[in-house]
């Protein structure tokens, strides 16, 4: 369970400062127009660690209550960190 917590813990954070740096971009673009180029990226990576996030709260409430369906989210997430690891990873 306290995996969980930590999977939570940085997938939150990160999901914060993205948004931290989305909004100031959306705000900064009238300014700088080359910062037009990095939103749709930007838009797309929050929105995965948002959905991580989200998930990851459900897997540590159905751990944290020990219900029968929590190992259903904890395979979505393991599924879910995977698959940020590969489209994130730099090649």
């Amino acid at each position: 369970m306290v995996l969980l917590g930590f999977v939570l813990g940085s997938a939150g954070a990160i999901t914060f400062g993205l948004l931290g740096v989305a909004v100031v971009f959306t705000w900064l673009v009238p300014e700088y127009p080359r910062l037009e180029t990095e939103l749709p990226v930007l838009w797309r990576n929050l929105g995965m660690f948002a959905a991580l996030t989200g998930v990851a709260a459900l897997s540590f409430y159905g751990q944290l209550q020990m219900t029968g369906w929590r190992w259903a989210p904890i395979a979505v997430l393991l599924l879910g960190m995977g698959a940020a690891g590969w489209i994130l990873w730099p090649r």
